[in-house]
């Protein structure tokens, strides 16, 4: 089932090409986490640990707790889940897997009165580290990855149309569709249609068949099903094998997933979550109470093996699936793609539509889910559901939400509050460590805030007075911004005071409007700013943020203002330090 699509989205990003089923790579952002890597062949096994061994902090590890249990009661007026499984590590620590709530709570769901019909309460299940979910649409990342192995291989062109291996797929327009559309979610096909009303398996196939674009290939963006479908179909033409068995002998197997299937056997179900009382109007299909089966309707129909849907797994399976990718695609002794593949997978081919960045399978830099943890480089999936898989390679760090939000109905569920909360708390336990001392000025991640860092007024009125410090910012883009202004007037009235950034093996960045917003690379950059000349000039750095998502905030350390050899200020002297004012704004330890 197609899911619904978040509110802002954002564009940073670099393009690929593959050619003849070789891959090439162009302008690929640079991974501060590669030159910490371990060795190849010397990666550890994963494992439990606590959060100092991951290099976390263990404070928002407590809180992501906390605020994903506040979602069991009415946000704002149903649960968004029954329970939820949460996991989140760094390196090849798992610091946080906890189970919260009910796997199975509810029977039934009474329409007239909106209410979930409750089991028993000796009936009722609780979640469990292990309990398998069905991951919907995260299903999509593995029918992806298997993909970009017969890219590998050879056996698929990247930029091959899609009609060369499946010549009936060409019908009504489609001749031109290329796998990579497929895998970005450019072919133009609309985003879903009910397969489950043909008959038969062969008249499903040939609906996808005969389905005409609702775009010209290659000029919109559209999230569909249909992409995943079709490429389902290509994989089984060009290999001979079944979806399911390409699953379990290219990817779960060689990683030893024991938990990760299509169809898992009924001996499995009482550690299965529940989904959907599954009922008409608001489900295509009357099945009553979902459970331990595939909830998507097209994918049910299809015997439970499809593209887009289908696949039920486990936190800790899937832990072990992100870290084979962030270490390039290796498992102890066993690879299942190249590094160049993964970073193709993690690379944004959807330059010409902003705020839709995607790699093959993978979605990009996606604040609606990833919050905090989105960067250019953050890959991931979510799940119609309740799941969620995100994928951090510049700080190294990984989260798993299973959530199951349509546990009774899936009108209870709104939103994608839960996945963007836990995002933010992981993202806030990676400490950044001040460029200075012990301690650095952090701006905070709060939503719908301005936070202000104020210096006291200076005399800069005999000119050449300069601005020097170090500045660490990442926001979500445009949305949340990051100004240095001074006021004359004793703050009546502020102007923006333009400065320079720069880092390490880069030009000098100017900001004329004084403002940074966006991905700085999560590393400090030196600030210079000239300084208007006034006898008692204000400096202030003030940051705002939206009521919607935001990043990992702003942090300033070392504040000097100097005329040629004279310190005018500077907040390592104690005295200078004790006059800043700080509304928001805290003083962090690394």
């Amino acid at each position: 089932m197609a899911d619904a699509r978040g509110i802002t989205r954002r564009r940073l990003g670099a393009g690929a090409m593959a050619l003849g089923g070789a891959l090439a790579f162009a302008g690929l952002p640079a991974d501060p986490a590669a030159a910490a890597a371990p060795a190849r062949g010397s990666r550890p096994a994963l494992r439990h640990g606590s959060a100092r061994q991951a290099g976390l902090l263990p404070g928002p590890l407590r809180q992501l707790v906390t605020d994903a249990e506040a979602f069991l009661q009415p946000s704002p007026r149903h649960p968004w889940y029954a329970g939820a499984v949460l996991l989140a590590g760094r390196g090849h620590t798992v610091a946080l897997h906890k189970p919260i709530g009910m796997a199975v709570r509810y029977q039934a769901y009474d329409e007239e009165t909106d209410t979930g019909v409750e089991f028993p309460v000796d009936q009722q299940i609780p979640m469990a580290e292990d309990t398998v979910f069905d991951l919907a649409s995260v299903s999509k990342l593995f029918t992806s990855i298997l993909a970009v192995q017969q890219i590998e291989r050879g056996t698929v062109e990247l930029e091959a149309p899609v009609a060369s291996y499946l010549p009936d797929f060409g019908r009504a327009g489609k001749q031109d569709v290329t796998i990579r559309q497929l895998l970005t979610h450019t072919s133009g096909f609309p985003a879903w249609i009910p397969l489950y009303e043909a008959p038969t398996y062969e008249e499903k196939v040939r609906r996808v068949y005969d389905q005409a674009p609702s775009n010209p290939p290659g000029t919109v963006y559209l999230y569909s099903d249909l992409n995943l479908i079709s490429l389902q179909l290509v994989l089984e033409h060009v290999t001979g094998r079944r979806l399911d068995v390409l699953l379990r002998e290219e990817i779960t197997e060689p990683l030893g997933m024991r938990r990760t299937r299509y169809n898992p056997p009924a001996s499995w179900k009482p550690k299965i979550a529940a989904t959907e009382d599954a009922r008409t109007p608001w489900s295509g299909l009357d099945r009553g109470l979902v459970w331990g089966e595939v909830h998507d309707e097209n994918a049910f129909s299809l015997g439970g093996v499809a593209g887009h849907a289908g696949v039920f797994s486990d936190a800790w399976d899937l832990a072990i699936l992100a870290r084979t990718l962030l270490d390039g695609g290796v498992r102890g002794r066993e690879r299942i793609l190249r590094p160049e593949s993964v970073e193709l997978m993690f690379t944004d081919f959807n330059t010409a539509f902003p705020g839709d960045e995607h790699g093959l399978g993978f979605e990009l830099y996606q604040h609606w889910y990833m919050g905090a943890m989105a960067t250019p480089r953050t890959a991931g999936h979510t799940g119609f559901t309740g799941t969620a898989l995100v994928l951090d390679p510049t700080t190294d760090s990984f989260l798993v939400v299973l959530g199951n939000s349509v546990h009774p109905v899936r009108s209870w569920r709104s939103g994608s509050a839960p996945r963007v909360a836990a995002a933010n708390q992981l993202a806030r336990a990676v400490p950044v460590r001040p460029a200075h001392g012990r301690t650095a000025w952090f701006s905070g991640m709060a939503s719908a805030a301005t936070a202000t860092l104020t210096l006291p007024a200076l005399d800069t009125s005999s000119g050449g007075n300069r601005l020097s410090c170090s500045l660490w910012w990442d926001t979500e883009p445009r949305a949340d911004v990051l100004v240095l202004e001074s006021s004359a007037d004793g703050g009546t009235s502020w102007q923006p005071v333009p400065f320079t950034t720069a880092r390490r093996g880069t030009a000098p960045e100017q900001h004329p409007t004084g403002t940074a917003t966006g991905w700085s690379g999560r590393v400090w950059h030196d600030l210079t700013a000239n300084l208007p000349a006034a006898a008692g000039l204000v400096l202030r750095w003030r940051y705002t943020t939206d009521r919607l998502y935001v990043g990992r905030g702003a942090y300033v350390d070392g504040l000097r203002v100097e005329r040629g050899r004279r310190r005018v200020f500077d907040e390592a002297r104690p005295a200078d330090a004790a006059r800043l004012r700080p509304q928001g704004w805290t003083r962090e330890d690394g």
